[in-house]
């Protein structure tokens, strides 16, 4: 027998420890307990997984910082010392309260997204404990995390005409635990030449408006022009800390304001005549934009209709500033009800696009109105990698293209400036996505409009893209639906969405961990945004522009495609290949051709074909019912064969009911749903697909009014007319009407106004 003395024996009981603990190990499966975020479920987790594996109350905050939040279910002394570290290089300082809980605060930041942290319980020693924080975009943060600026109107439009006074600011109290207050003013500003490798952005404290006073939840004041050259500094935010801090002390906890234009503190030379300030303001501006690269090629066009653009969610998203949703409150462009955002910024300049329609669903153009969808030298939302300009999220926006539209537009009767060098584009250049669909008990309408059904159990290639490394795989269950789609585009995270238990909600999961929504709708992860304003509602979004809607409808999950044109003769899977023609859909991997799209027992055999092979699977395995039925055992189930077809029965008490429901175009769907409200669901998801698809729409481009005339009409899609007229004392040649054809060119000749010549 082999003895083990006293050296070796301690070593090997360190080495099983490092086995046995999750210390230095999170997300990690060691070899006797796991650390991975899927050990709860599965019941495995090593004993200290809750202490060095963290999960935080609240889980999100302001991009500004100053958010306390509890570390859950941690243990700490009560003398221990608290430092968390951000992203590996910002500490802030953390404390423990009464029940022996550890604490943060969040740090200001200049990225948005998920952020990671460790806590060092010894003062900065080790640093042991590990979790993420999300960093949220001062625009998309709830209002209740933020600081009200009471009629923010007033605020940004301090000392032009007519506009004085005191100005007043709430904020809930319990973000700021303490009695006394200070009232501090932060200014932001970027320095250095643009697009060099100095251009840096950087916010500072100012001064304080109010010191030590009482945390009553609001604050007034009469604003005076700064003095010491702060005034200075057009843009800011106003934070409330405790008052035993230092003047400007960094991420303490706090509350702020948003972003805005400092009108309020502005020299007295803005109060004593605020357009010609202002004009002379937008003059700079103009000859800086003159010295920068254009960025207006590469960005996207916008969609033609309202309907396109709420429809196209792969690319575009609400304009949390102008929702039709939210009562189409749109200070920034009067006369649109609702505007999108281009969601990816350009590549190389980071620039971003926005896309505003009237109540007739028409764009809004700038060359027409003043409300009018303008390009963004910086896209509002930021762009990875962030942290500098000008893809800080909000800030650099701010910076290009909001202060300059105050100084021309709003403090001044000078858009001409601004609109010369943020002119809408318009959606000539626009292509629809194509969508494909997978819904009921399964059936799928691929890219190029094939139906089929498919009724396989097992988990199964939706959609690969080897030109973007694109792929969606989708797990129908034995009840015949589908349950979960799982995607990933390139190295992105992995995204996968899944029916939650009891079929009442859906389940988003973020690399194998649930991902909660109850704080924030929308998240930025790496290589991919994703949108859940619901439990049965989630979109996400990947840089390629493709996007893949899920919605829960009855317990049913329904599933949308949609990918750009880049994707055309690249598509692979269930979803077809896609590249306009119908009959070559149904490819099997090999390239092989289904040809008969009727027989069920081919599309079968096509549906077995686009198994997910073991080692490709993204699917997350969280439960012993998963491993059992689809990690350890064959992808496809070979033993589960559907019924090729619904014989009549006619004593069937539900025939009846099916036979009055399943009627017209799309009935041949609903017969395999034996539950008459899966069937009318089938039914109506079907009609709606058809109805809202993304068809094409003719444009002709923009006209406009001759010279000494004018024109009627702002819509320039097919089928619209334009008319012109001329002043006094001119007469028109040309066309006095003129019509968007079909072919996308205007009916008739170029309109002038001419002066009548005069004969001798």
């Amino acid at each position: 027998n082999t003895t083990i003395n006293k050296p070796q024996a301690l070593i090997l009981h360190k080495s099983t420890n490092h086995l046995r603990t999750c210390e230095g190990n999170c997300g990690e499966k060691l070899p006797l307990c796991s650390c991975h975020s899927t050990c709860t479920s599965l019941k495995t987790c090593c004993a200290d997984y809750k202490e060095y594996c963290v999960d935080t109350a609240p889980y999100s905050g302001s991009i500004m910082g100053g958010m306390d939040f509890l570390v859950l279910d941690a243990t700490f002394n009560r003398t221990s010392e608290i430092i968390c570290r951000f992203d590996n290089r910002i500490d802030t300082l953390g404390y423990v309260d009464a029940d022996s809980r550890g604490h943060c605060i969040s740090p200001l930041l200049y990225e948005s997204g998920w952020v990671s942290f460790s806590i060092s319980s010894d003062n900065g020693t080790t640093f042991n404990r590990v979790g993420s924080w999300l960093s949220v975009h001062t625009g998309k943060l709830d209002a209740k995390f933020k600081a009200t600026l009471v009629n923010s109107t007033k605020w940004q439009y301090y000392g032009t005409p007519g506009v004085q006074g005191t100005l007043e600011m709430t904020w809930n109290t319990s973000l700021v635990r303490t009695e006394r207050v200070n009232i501090e003013l932060w200014g932001y500003r970027e320095t250095g030449e643009p697009y060099s490798e100095q251009w840096s952005g950087a916010w500072e404290y100012l001064y304080s408006l109010a010191k030590d006073q009482p945390n009553s939840g609001s604050f007034s004041f009469l604003p005076e022009p700064a003095e010491n050259g702060f005034s200075s500094w057009e843009l800011g935010c106003v934070r409330v800390s405790p008052s035993h801090y230092s003047d400007g002390t960094w991420d303490v906890q706090a509350v702020w304001t948003e972003d805005h234009a400092l009108a309020w503190h502005l020299e007295e030379k803005f109060r004593q005549d605020s357009a010609a300030w202002a004009l002379d303001k937008c003059v700079a501006w103009d000859q800086l934009e003159n010295r920068l690269p254009s960025f207006q090629n590469e960005i996207i066009d916008c969609p033609c209709t309202l309907a396109q653009a709420r429809a196209d969610t792969g690319r575009f998203h609400t304009d949390y500033g102008c929702d039709i949703e939210k009562g189409s409150v749109c200070t920034y462009h009067p006369g649109s009800v609702h505007c999108v955002r281009a969601i990816q910024a350009s590549p190389q300049y980071g620039a971003g696009q926005q896309c505003c329609y009237d109540s007739t669903g028409a764009q809004v153009l700038t060359a027409d109105s003043i409300g009018g969808s303008t390009p963004d030298r910086a896209h509002d939302w930021g762009s990875p990698p962030y942290k500098k300009p000008p893809r800080i999220p909000g800030l650099s926006h701010w910076i290009y293209d909001v202060l300059s539209f105050y100084y021309c537009c709003l403090w001044s009767d000078n858009c001409h400036y601004y609109f010369e060098h943020r002119p809408s584009s318009d959606c000539r250049r626009y292509h629809s996505p194509s969508s494909a669909v997978v819904f009921g008990d399964p059936h799928f309408i691929t890219f190029d409009g094939v139906s089929y059904s498919f009724n396989g159990k097992g988990e199964y290639t939706l959609v690969t893209a080897e030109n973007k490394n694109l792929t969606i795989q989708g797990r129908a269950e034995p009840a015949t639906m589908l349950t979960s789609v799982v995607m990933k585009e390139a190295s992105s995270d992995v995204m996968e969405v899944r029916l939650a238990g009891g079929r009442h909600g859906l389940e988003v999961l973020h690399n194998q961990k649930s991902l909660s929504f109850t704080e924030q709708s929308w998240m930025d992860l790496d290589g991919v945004f994703v949108f859940s304003p619901t439990s049965s509602n989630v979109t996400v979004m990947f840089p390629s522009g493709a996007g893949v809607e899920v919605r829960l409808r009855g317990g049913s999950m329904t599933t949308t495609v949609l990918l750009p044109e880049e994707f055309e003769t690249h598509t692979k899977g269930l979803l077809g290949f896609m590249n306009g023609d119908p009959k070559d859909d149904l490819m099997l991997s090999n390239g092989q051709i289904v040809g008969n799209h009727s027989n069920p027992e081919e599309v079968f055999s096509f549906g077995m074909n686009w198994v997910v092979p073991n080692e490709s699977a993204l699917f997350t395995y969280d439960s012993q019912y998963l491993l059992d039925t689809y990690y350890y055992a064959p992808r496809h189930d070979i033993s589960f064969i559907p019924v090729f077809s619904v014989p009549e029965d006619p004593d069937d008490p539900l025939n009846q009911q099916a036979a009055e429901i399943c009627s017209g175009e799309g009935s041949q769907f609903c017969r395999f749903g034996r539950d008459p409200t899966l069937g009318n669901l089938t039914k109506t998801v079907l009609l709606q697909c058809l109805l809202l698809s993304l068809f094409a729409v003719i444009s002709c481009g923009w006209l406009s009014p001759p010279r000494n005339g004018k024109k009627e009409g702002t819509t320039y899609l097919e089928g619209a007319i334009v008319r012109f007229s001329c002043d006094e004392g001119f007469t028109l040649q040309g066309s006095a009407e003129r019509r968007c054809q079909a072919t996308g060119r205007w009916s008739g000749e170029e309109t002038s106004c001419m002066v009548p010549s005069t004969s001798k």
